[in-house]
């Protein structure tokens, strides 16, 4: 029988990457609180969607004789049946937290902090009372922890930690994941840069830019964006498992000036033309888009100091050579 691995927010663009990349090796338990959409459903077909909360013994048995995914229903903040199905599985990869592409109001700022810091408390309780916990519980971090940087790189080891709202929220979600009292159990707290794919995230939106003629420099452009293409993502995950760290490790391909980087993006997309976005410009799309410009303006140049230590190499290192398997075909 396959091992067994449990994703919690697979509903979402990353969750539905790893589902496909892992479903091949692992039999998946993906925790969602909704269910899934027609889209969904279609791209994992004939994947039945649990419409109870209780983990029973005819789910159990279809779940064993057919299926290697599963979705099943939880809250993402109290414990339910659903907690079965982490005794016996072998992984634990959560997901969840509110999108942080919004306003930072008040409202917002309480629902990003709880869904992280309630859905990571929530895990460790069903870790712990689990009779044959998860080996390993990977726990996605981000890699905005960081302070704005431009003058040098910020690793695991050396980086330094930022200030403000984003930094605090990724500081008390790994706060909240180190107090899980799991002895049995490995953890890592992925900081993750920007994924970069297809079919969601940030690309398709800067694509449509640019195929508009508005993909030109943001801000000054000395600013680094951190990225790594969701391949990588997956495959570093698969690394992890098999591997003893733990801890903080950063997921990030070679960061780029923001200037290079949406040149290089015009250039894959044979867009001469990119109008350039100044602060002010930046301000009102960001009110118009309900967003912040943090998300472009902040300097983020992580590297991958530990994975690579331990012997990890990127099939896509460079942004060049992730838009060559990207857009080769445009």
């Amino acid at each position: 029988m396959k091992p067994i691995m449990v994703i919690a927010a697979a509903n979402g663009y990353m969750g539905q990457v790893l589902m496909q990349y892992f479903r091949k090796d692992y039999k998946i338990f993906a925790l969602v609180r909704s269910q899934p959409s027609q889209q969904v459903l279609q791209k994992f077909i004939n994947m039945p969607v649990m419409d109870w909360f209780v983990w029973n013994e005819t789910a159990q048995n279809h779940f064993d004789s057919l299926q290697d995914i599963f979705f099943v229903r939880w809250d993402g903040k109290t414990l339910g049946d659903w907690a079965k199905v982490l005794d016996g599985a072998d992984v634990l990869i959560n997901l969840a937290g509110r999108s942080v592409n919004c306003r930072y109001n008040q409202t917002n700022k309480r629902e990003i902090l709880e869904s992280r810091i309630e859905s990571t408390g929530i895990l460790g309780e069903a870790v712990a009372r689990a009779k044959k916990p998860p080996a390993v519980w990977l726990n996605s971090s981000t890699a905005t922890i960081y302070r704005h940087a431009e003058d040098r790189e910020m690793d695991e080891i050396t980086g330094e930690i930022g200030k403000g709202f984003s930094v605090e929220i990724a500081k008390a979600w790994e706060t909240t994941f180190a107090a899980a009292k799991t002895p049995q159990t490995r953890k890592v707290d992925l900081r993750t840069a920007m994924v970069l794919g297809l079919d969601g995230g940030v690309l398709p939106v800067l694509a449509k830019l640019v195929r508009f003629g508005v993909g030109g420099t943001m801000g000054n452009g000395g600013q680094y964006v951190s990225w790594v293409h969701e391949h990588d993502v997956c495959r570093a995950i698969e690394f992890l498992i098999a591997q003893p760290l733990e801890g903080a490790v950063n997921i990030a391909a070679q960061p780029r000036q923001n200037k290079e980087f949406m040149a290089l993006l015009r250039k894959a997309l044979r867009q001469p033309i990119g109008i350039p976005s100044t602060d002010w410009m930046l301000e009102i799309g960001a009110l118009v888009l309900q967003t912040e410009t943090e998300l472009i303006l902040k300097s983020r140049r992580v590297v991958s100091t530990r994975l690579e230590q331990a012997g990890f190499r990127f099939s896509y290192p460079t942004f060049e050579t992730a838009l060559k398997d990207f857009f080769q075909g445009s």
